[in-house]
């Protein structure tokens, strides 16, 4: 090849190579390896590399990306060697090597792979960069698709003219996922989440997404006539989490999800997330369906919890919230031995009912103001009755799940306590079983600090949450509240499932050295069950309904209630 010749064809390659690397709709790598395979075998070159790096930390580690697009494996000298490191931290190395045997290159051929060099070193830059900073923004720190992933697959579908009518968009939740990685160990409980995030990815394809929200929270987009099929893998799927296939546990998840109608307009994130957040929150409470799609229904159930919300400072100022306590009896002497107290709130001339409004205020951190609200008046009514000199007896106040997250709850419920003067014994908190490791912890921390202060703790749902035996071996309750579901009905026969459940759960409490009551209980037969089984305590409408304060005062005198006839 004449002079000439080479300066024609080394200007014709690098013109190529320039216009691969900067058109990046019409991008080839095997093209562009081929121009640098010639260019390199014009410089008589036996071998070119290139090194990435994300940080100067990670090259001295090593920790990051080799390339080498040539090497003719005659080995030689380095003869020209970059580094530089850009603006936001990160190396980019490259060097080139040549044969010992081979004339020295010129000036101008030295002058020309410089340029070479340089020009790919810009583009490798750019280019992982690019990569990397697609990897921070739509990649979360563990490798799944995040919410601007999820948000940009939905703008983009959506400009495109694809997404109104034809795709339907999910939140959905691994059900009890806490007690998986408690049972199989957090880094089995990783590769188990990997597997689920994986196959439901490969259901959905390329035509929709699916991102973590985060936890064990993740967002999907999809065509509607996958819908059916990921149902199906939502409602339960085993995973193999050894490289054996020995061992296995079976995945489902709750969802809330949104057939996007024809005429939606996309205007904001908020949405597609008001439609499929309250939606995913149903399916997560419900015990019928865990997967719910949004509709009117969940959208008045939404404004009314906005309601109830603005709704609920005004009224707990005004005093709209009332204490109705009800009697707890021994059912051997009829005896009135305590009460529970129970959220009413009388809004105008009506009686709001506590399932319109509780569940609204379990949302958010209102629930916490107005169980101390409800513990201020409890004892504020034994203060008068203890100052009027009326016998007092035990009252049991609820606390939603929602304290745990106060280090400070066991000061916050003591100091309530103290500034009524209340003696200890009178009160009596009822906390719901917990669901969670992590407030299993702050549990037994409560617990054990109101024990210490004397002050009586009660368990309610048991055998609805987090471990059920672990809740009374390692917590020191002193009351164990049996819910309605575990009594049975008068036409129970002895040996069905609900007579054995409950006998052995009165069993196992007394054993403990647990005060038992029994809720809901309402016939003379479900009367004689607990004295049968040695229950004491029973609360419901048999002996009487919650009632108002002044009610229930007229009963602390000496109440004693008939045992042996229907009541209420």
């Amino acid at each position: 090849m004449t002079p000439e010749e080479k300066d024609k064809r080394f200007h014709e390659l690098f013109e190529a190579m320039v216009n691969s690397m900067t058109d990046p709709d019409h991008f080839s790598r095997p093209e562009l390896i081929a121009v640098i395979t010639e260019l390199c075998e014009m410089f008589q070159l036996s071998k070119a590399e290139t090194e990435f790096y994300q940080s100067e930390a990670k090259e001295k580690r090593r920790e990051g990306e080799y390339i080498c697009d040539f090497d003719n494996g005659r080995g030689g000298s380095k003869i020209l060697s970059y580094r530089f490191v850009t603006r936001t931290g990160a190396v980019v190395k490259s060097a080139h090597y040549r044969p010992d045997d081979e004339p020295p290159l010129s000036d101008t051929d030295l002058k020309r792979l410089d340029l070479c060099m340089r020009t790919v070193l810009s583009f490798v830059s750019r280019n992982r960069l690019t990569r990397a900073v697609e990897a921070l923004g739509f990649y979360d720190e563990r490798g799944f698709r995040n919410m601007r992933s999820y948000m940009r697959c939905i703008e983009r579908l959506y400009w495109q003219k694809k997404l109104p009518g034809a795709y339907t968009a999910m939140l959905c939740n691994l059900r009890h996922f806490t007690l998986i990685n408690e049972d199989v160990g957090r880094k089995n409980g990783d590769v188990i989440m990997q597997i689920f995030y994986n196959r439901l990815s490969e259901i959905i394809g390329e035509d929709g997404i699916l991102a973590r929200m985060g936890g064990d929270k993740f967002l999907g987009i999809f065509r509607n006539e996958q819908t059916a099929q990921i149902t199906e893998f939502l409602r339960g799927v085993p995973v193999v989490y050894d490289s054996a296939g020995d061992k296995r546990v079976l995945i489902s998840a709750s969802a809330g999800m949104y057939l996007i109608p024809p005429d939606f307009v996309f205007n904001s994130p908020s949405d597609i997330m008001d439609k499929i957040m309250p939606a995913s929150q149903v399916a997560r409470n419900s015990e019928m369906d865990t997967i719910v799609f949004y509709n009117v229904q969940l959208f008045e159930r939404k404004q009314k919890a906005r309601r109830i919300q603005q709704l609920f400072p005004i009224a707990l100022r005004d005093r709209e919230f009332r204490v109705y306590y009800q009697p707890k009896v021994d059912v051997e002497t009829g005896e009135l031995v305590g009460a529970e107290a129970l959220c009413r709130w009388f809004h105008g001339d009506t009686m709001i009912p506590p399932s319109e409004f509780i569940p609204f205020l379990e949302q958010t951190q209102d629930i916490c103001e107005l169980d101390f609200y409800m513990l201020h008046s409890v004892c504020a009514d034994i203060r008068r009755w203890l100052d009027e000199n009326r016998k007092p007896v035990r009252v049991s106040v609820n606390l939603s799940r929602k304290h745990l997250s106060d280090m400070d709850l066991l000061e916050h419920i003591m100091k309530t306590i103290d500034a009524h003067q209340i003696p200890h014994q009178y009160i009596e908190i009822e906390l719901t079983e917990t669901t969670t490791d992590v407030e299993f912890r702050d549990l037994k921390r409560v617990v054990t600090g109101l024990q210490q202060c004397g002050v009586f703790t009660s368990v309610d749902d048991f055998g609805m949450g987090y471990s059920s035996l672990n809740l009374i071996r390692e917590i020191p309750w002193n009351v164990l509240k049996i819910d309605r579901c575990f009594l049975p009905a008068d036409n129970d026969s002895d040996t069905s499932v609900t007579s054995m459940m409950y006998r052995h759960v009165v069993a196992m409490a007394l054993d403990l050295g647990l005060e038992c009551i029994t809720e809901g209980v309402e016939t003379t037969k479900q009367i004689e069950i607990l004295r049968r089984n040695h229950c004491r305590i029973a609360q419901g409408f048999y002996f009487d309904k919650p009632m108002p304060v002044e009610q229930f005062e007229k009963l602390l005198a000496d109440c004693r209630y008939p045992i042996g006839q229907d009541g209420v």
